[in-house]
């Protein structure tokens, strides 16, 4: 495992040398903050061999570290290797408190300000002159100097949306962003994140995997113009007619040239610092700009479907469910027969996919854990990794689909022939949690992380809990995790409002053993029952079984045994006439009322 990495590592820490600096920084991400990022950007995997989806690295002369939360603790064991890194687990901690007592006074830290937020920036600073080391900014990234066969950014067009899907033409958006400018003194806003640009323009790319995207950044000015920087080379007449005159396009390698104009004057420029990098600060603030700190203006709007949106994700998730539940009377009739494995399941699963009307990609790296693999929340199944599904234990696949109408993003757990009490009884109390937060009423106002205890109070109860959040936000034919609302632990400001999808997905891990979850993906609505003030609840977008084999009956209430027959009844409804033939008896078998 370790010989390129020793390698590079070695060749890293060359280059470091003749650059002066004693140290390095190297996130995830690329220079938009993206959760998924093209392979040019994959500097953490090309360095070090870990392939999750969220962590860091620290080299050193001397030491190097890989940090990752509780999601991936198994993983970097089995990518990194530990001659050459330190596998450090941030329960708690951070990157900071690892690297502090190995500085020295004088030593100097690199970093690309293009990979990190301001706010980051300046927490290292404060830690480095405390040691009396120095952070220092890089013009270019020094893993790209040492990377010889790195891969170009992705050539891929840009294409129009259809407003008739986006429910609401790119003109109106600008204009209704011009205006929050305006009401905040703002003469122009810096855009960085790749769905907010792709949806202010009502366009789409293919640049990152899973999320249909293309780099690029953005300006938009008070009077509802804009500037896009893209490689020209993505666009044909047919995107430049609809972006329209109003949109001016611009080489993106010129982007943080034009940053510095435009502060020339000292006009004022909102920028999200949660989610612009410091690169985009220090330019505008060498230009003499008045920096508003604010929230992506695009970032709430886009999170608040409209109407044409929620259709568009009803009709995805229906396509969407068919094929799932295809997929799930398959593995029910050859999974007894023994040979099947976890990859063999992903792809299996793609198959079924790809044969639905407007399927453009997976929504993310389909997660298919057998038994102990589970356990391992973001497993990211390899050829190496890929277990076989053995009778007698649990399987966990969670999955979704990118189609023009909408996204998806469903997780089931099933038991491959007969499996213990225990997991039933954990499986149960997953439901409970689900159940209670699909059936939330809550006024106008709350916050995901008001409403996120109901769906673990059922695993409190016997001692239980899960270590990651029970809903993230889902983009619109765009990021399946997309902010700014969420349902965690972790304070979040941002009320529930209309029109938001989040996943409900409570889970349960059991280390070494398997892993249970269920996820649906809901939507925010206007509660109608009578209320002294306004109330709003969830409506159910996924449509899949639950495998009722799994519950166990006494443990449910009249109210959830209830929920979960209706939800049956509905399941069986809308996906009887769209499932192969095959499949409608195992369906009706499976979407039969609790008892029967």
């Amino acid at each position: 495992m370790s010989h390129p990495h020793a390698q590079r590592l070695a060749d890293l820490r060359a280059e470091l040398a003749r650059r002066g600096l004693a140290g390095f920084v190297v996130p995830l991400t690329d220079e938009h903050g993206s959760e998924y990022v093209a392979d040019y950007a994959q500097r953490l995997m090309w360095i070090s061999g870990f392939k999750g989806s969220a962590g860091s690295a620290i080299i050193l002369a001397d030491k190097a570290a890989v940090f990752v939360d509780g999601r991936y603790v198994i993983q970097v064991r089995d990518q990194v290797d530990g001659a050459l890194f330190e596998r450090v687990h941030l329960d708690g901690s951070s990157a900071f408190d690892w690297l502090a007592p190995r500085l020295k006074a004088g030593d100097r830290i690199g970093y690309d300000p293009r990979l990190h937020t301001p706010g980051w920036v300046e927490e290292a600073r404060q830690l480095l002159s405390r040691k009396r080391a120095e952070l220092v900014a890089l013009s270019d990234n020094p893993i790209d100097s040492v990377w010889s066969d790195q891969p170009a950014p992705p050539p891929y067009p840009l294409r129009p949306h259809e407003t008739a899907l986006a429910g609401e033409s790119a003109a109106k958006k600008r204009a209704r962003l011009a205006a929050v400018l305006a009401e905040k003194g703002a003469d122009a806003a810096v855009l960085t994140a790749l769905d907010s640009i792709a949806w202010l323009f009502n366009v789409r790319g293919n640049d990152v995997d899973h999320t249909p995207v293309a780099l690029s950044y953005a300006l938009l000015h008070q009077n509802g113009q804009a500037d896009l920087y893209i490689d020209e080379g993505k666009l044909d007449d047919d995107v430049r007619v609809h972006l329209g005159n109003e949109v001016s396009i611009k080489p993106y390698d010129s982007f943080y040239g034009s940053l510095g104009e435009l502060g020339a004057g000292g006009r004022a420029v909102l920028a999200d610092p949660a989610t612009a990098n410091a690169a985009v600060f220090e330019a505008l603030k060498a230009g003499g700009a008045e920096i508003i700190h604010a929230a992506d203006p695009c970032a709430l709007p886009k999170a608040c479907k409209n109407a044409a949106e929620i259709g568009g994700s009803v009709a995805a998730h229906l396509r969407d469910g068919a094929a799932v539940t295809n997929f799930l009377h398959w593995l029910d009739e050859e999974a007894p027969k023994g040979g099947l494995t976890e990859i063999g399941c992903v792809e299996k699963l793609l198959s079924f996919r790809q044969t639905i009307e407007g399927f453009r990609d997976t929504s993310f790296d389909t997660i298919s854990g057998a038994g102990p693999n589970g356990a391992i929340c973001h497993y990211r199944v390899s050829p190496e990794s890929s277990r076989p599904l053995k009778a007698g234990e649990l399987y966990l696949v969670d999955s979704g689909g990118q189609y023009p109408d909408g996204t998806t993003d469903i997780t089931r757990t099933v038991p491959i022939g007969t499996v213990g009490d225990e997991e039933r009884d954990r499986f149960t109390r997953v439901l409970k949690g689900h159940i209670a937060l699909a059936c939330a009423r809550f006024p106008k106002g709350t916050t995901g992380a008001q409403l996120d205890a109901i769906a673990r109070k059922p695993l409190w109860d016997a001692g239980l809990d899960y270590d990651h959040g029970t809903g993230h936000g889902v983009g619109s034919y765009l990021a399946v995790h997309e902010g700014p609302q969420r349902i965690s632990k972790a304070p979040n400001a941002i009320a529930l409002q209309p029109g938001m999808i989040l996943s409900n997905e409570p889970g349960y891990y059991k280390d070494g053993g398997y892993g249970i979850r269920i996820e649906n993906l809901v939507h925010v609505v206007a509660d109608e029952n009578e209320a002294e003030r306004p109330f709003l609840r969830f409506e159910t977008l996924t449509l899949a079984p639950i495998d009722r084999r799994l519950v166990k009956i006494d443990l449910l209430d009249a109210d959830e045994r209830a929920w979960l027959d209706g939800y049956h009844a509905r399941v069986h409804q809308a996906l009887a006439p769209l499932v192969d033939a095959g499949t409608r008896p195992w369906l009706a078998a499976m979407t039969a009322p609790l008892g029967a």
